[in-house]
């Protein structure tokens, strides 16, 4: 790389995407109705693919974008296999012209197994290369890999251009906040804590002191990872270990501006806030603008369904064959939720001073 060299010319400006998928039971004008709000917002999309064969359906759907769209390969792809890694390709070459960039999960192979590891990215990688339009791979921080452990798997990956870092800062905080609250609770979940237990009123100081403590962790991956001068994607979603109303079972994939009921007052309220929560997110947004360049950044707003309903309004004629519109305005409640949290990362992506623009970090 020459001294002034424009790093990416990939994206413009870092990219907002969301969530895109049903996840609420319906036909297909569920995800008709997804396209028309994500459109209407100016978000991408992240479509999750369950068979290669299912691609182009999906990308048929998805938003038009001329970055293309950020595909989630199944969860249980092991690129460690021969099988494994044809799969990745097999999803690559489905998506044509419509694909952007591939995400998968990583695995606890990439501490346990870490040459193994790298040499089997780099096969793929190798491969993506060759391809007529190249498609990123996105390696997601998801198995909960001390921190460490995930750092070391790219900085062996460091001059592989294809690959590189999908940070979901709820899984890194989730993380950070057990370890710390295990720390003065040896043998302890601190997910296994809810609202109603009647041991919180006593902890829910050393509970909030690791929530806090997750932030932090997620400032210091941007810049390790940054030192490589590679794109870095980032799933974005608010957590907190007592959240308890996912209908999923999970403690994360919170709006960033949600707030967890408790049944007693802390600090004058009776809810917390989110671990993250509007100000942490904008932490996230200025530090890695401040280690990256803007093209290099991606987002998606990986925000579940929470519940409540919204009229369709100009949406409605997409279901003048549905009798029942109960799950079609739980689907546009979630869009809504989705596309306010999107018009969040929009405003403060606008706010960020952007720090490097050349290889020169000017």
């Amino acid at each position: 790389m020459k001294s002034g060299d424009v790093v990416f010319s990939r994206w413009p400006i870092p990219r907002v995407a969301g969530l895109f998928e049903k996840r609420i039971e319906g036909d297909d004008a569920l995800l008709e109705l997804a396209r028309l709000r994500f459109e209407q917002a100016g978000m991408g999309a992240e479509c999750y693919g369950e068979s290669p064969e299912q691609v182009p359906w999906l990308l048929s759907f998805a938003p038009s974008s001329p970055e293309g769209t950020f595909l989630h390969l199944p969860r249980d792809a092991d690129i460690l296999t021969e099988s494994g890694r044809a799969r990745v390709m097999e999803f690559a070459g489905r998506g044509a012209e419509g694909l952007g960039a591939l995400v998968l999960h990583d695995q606890p192979e990439c501490a346990t197994q870490a040459a193994r590891y790298v040499e089997a990215v780099r096969a793929v990688s190798r491969e993506l290369e060759a391809m007529d339009a190249a498609v990123l791979l996105f390696i997601e921080y998801a198995s909960g890999l001390e921190p460490e452990a995930y750092l070391e798997l790219f900085h062996g990956l460091r001059d592989t251009p294809s690959v590189s870092a999908c940070v979901d800062i709820g899984h890194v905080g989730l993380r950070k906040a057990r370890a710390q609250y295990g720390k003065g609770h040896p043998g302890e979940d601190l997910c296994g804590l809810r609202p109603d237990d009647p041991l919180l009123i006593d902890v829910v100081d050393e509970v909030e002191e690791a929530v806090r403590s997750a932030l932090p962790v997620v400032l210091s991956m941007v810049r390790a990872l940054s030192a490589y001068g590679k794109p870095i994607h980032f799933h974005l979603h608010d957590a907190h270990p007592l959240y308890a109303e996912s209908p999923f079972g999970v403690s994360d994939h919170l709006s960033f501006l949600a707030a967890v009921p408790i049944p007693f007052a802390y600090k004058g309220r009776r809810s917390l806030t989110p671990m993250y929560g509007p100000s942490g997110l904008s932490e996230i947004i200025r530090t890695s603008l401040r280690a990256m360049w803007p093209e290099g950044l991606s987002f998606t707003l990986e925000i579940h369904p929470s519940g409540g309903r919204v009229p369709l309004g100009d949406a409605r004629p997409l279901f003048g064959h549905w009798r029942d519109l109960t799950n079609a305005e739980r689907m546009n409640h979630w869009l809504g939720v989705l596309t306010e949290n999107g018009n969040l990362l929009s405003s403060l992506i606008c706010q960020a001073p952007l720090y490097k623009t050349t290889a020169q970090g000017e």
